[in-house]
């Protein structure tokens, strides 16, 4: 008796293909979840979620080049993810902190900090391998990534924990905070990426400690030991922008040399 045919299984999706996708969704759901501790107030809880979603965001896009699991889905979830985590989370966070006494005004600056984080991500996507960015722009961002941009509006209220609530409270700081971060998000100011840094062998042991010691300080004390990395990386901007400024006259300095080498070999 004739038997008809099965059509072929369609192979299934590694676990380590999911895996990426897995800590996007995780940091996600931190983000909203920072979000719900807002509404009730709870404000060093909703920090350390929004903290926790930039571990994960993090994690997943160097997870998934190891796994080999980099994808364009994976690059959209992303995107969305960073959006809602530290694009509109911590501006709920400020506004129901403190930005609502300032009325409209506290709402728009909360808005503004929202929409130029969904611009830098837009205009980060445009630029994923974008093939004529100059050979010294690997190591550097193009303006505030928005993980640290969160970072940064948050430190005022991460000094309330530890300090005079009602001086860090106040619209007028956390508007200055506002803006600012918001300008350097959609800036063309270069800042350190790191993802691509290497560590000489010299250098491993001493950096495996200072890692060890972060992890101690941020046990026993923990908001001020974030407040003290916020700001040294506040402080990192203006190097950053002077490394980047050497590199920049020494790649054209290079290039002057070579058309000079180019012209004395046509004029022979």
């Amino acid at each position: 008796m004739f038997k008809p045919r099965r059509p072929p299984r369609l192979p299934g999706l590694s676990i380590n293909k999911l895996i990426p996708n897995i800590l996007t969704m995780l940091a996600l759901c931190a983000g909203l979840t920072a979000i719900r501790f807002g509404l009730h107030g709870k404000w060093e809880a909703g920090v350390m979620s929004i903290l926790l979603a930039a571990v994960l965001d993090g994690l997943d896009g160097r997870v998934a080049r190891m796994l080999h699991g980099t994808s364009k889905f994976g690059a959209e979830l992303d995107s969305l993810s960073d959006f809602v985590s530290f694009g509109v989370a911590p501006s709920m966070l400020l506004y129901f902190w403190t930005m609502q006494r300032a009325g409209g005004v506290g709402w728009a600056l909360v808005l503004l900090f929202s929409v130029c984080c969904a611009l830098r991500l837009a205009r980060f996507n445009t630029m994923i391998g974008q093939p004529d960015l100059p050979a010294y722009a690997y190591n550097f961002f193009t303006g505030v990534p928005a993980p640290a941009a969160a970072g940064m509006v948050l430190l005022p209220m991460i000094a309330s924990f530890q300090a005079d609530a009602d001086l860090f409270a106040s619209p007028a700081i956390n508007a200055a905070f506002l803006v600012g971060v918001s300008f350097l998000m959609v800036s063309k100011v270069p800042t350190f990426s790191g993802k691509r840094f290497r560590i000489p062998h010299s250098y491993v042991l001493p950096v495996l400690l200072l890692v060890g010691l972060l992890t101690a300080f941020m046990v026993t004390a923990p908001w001020t030991t974030i407040s003290v990395v916020g700001l040294i990386y506040m402080i990192s901007i203006p190097i950053s922008v002077r490394a980047f400024s050497r590199l920049r006259k020494q790649a054209a300095d290079l290039r002057a040399e070579g058309g000079s080498h180019d012209e004395r070999a046509e004029q022979a």
